[in-house]
């Protein structure tokens, strides 16, 4: 039994000691992530149809370590619910807590065409970093986007599944 508790403390160090590495100052973040409730307009993977009417996006996330565990982000997706393209972006910060518990404050814009208000979120994420190996960590977590103006936009809860790449 001694030895089996041992051997986890081991492998948690490790983890750990590697999630320090991947968070260091000077590092870089490039991030995939699916996006479970979200609407079409977002820097992550979707694809919801109802009732026939089907909506997509697709985008991708980056972010350079500015701190230990501090990142500065910036994010693009594409994407089109039917009747128009739209086209997102994404500014914000994300903070590895004890350097497994990402946590995120974000701003997403989204330009519809031929819109003339567009909608815009302040974004608040908290979840949970799984590393493997040196260089990727699967990051799953809940985000709430409040909207700036209720007129353009409501705001809303997603569930997100990360995939993240560390150099």
């Amino acid at each position: 039994m001694k030895k089996i508790v041992l051997a986890a403390i081991a492998v948690m160090a490790f983890g750990f000691a590697n999630a320090q590495e991947q968070t260091a100052k000077g590092k870089w973040l490039i991030e995939a992530n699916t996006a479970f409730g979200a609407k079409t307009g977002n820097t992550a993977f979707s694809l919801t149809s109802v009732d026939g009417d089907t909506s997509w996006n697709v985008g991708a996330e980056g972010g350079y370590f500015v701190a230990d565990n501090l990142a500065v982000k910036l994010g693009l997706g594409y994407g089109d619910d039917g009747d128009s393209s739209i086209f997102s972006y994404k500014v914000g910060a994300k903070y590895y807590l004890l350097n497994k518990f990402p946590l995120e404050a974000s701003y997403t814009g989204v330009s519809i065409k031929d819109v003339d208000h567009n909608p815009s979120f302040i974004g608040l994420q908290g979840g949970y970093a799984l590393f493997l190996g040196n260089n990727v960590s699967i990051e799953p977590g809940l985000r709430y986007n409040v909207t700036t103006n209720e007129d353009y936009g409501k705001s809303f809860l997603q569930f997100n599944v990360g995939f993240a790449l560390h150099f």
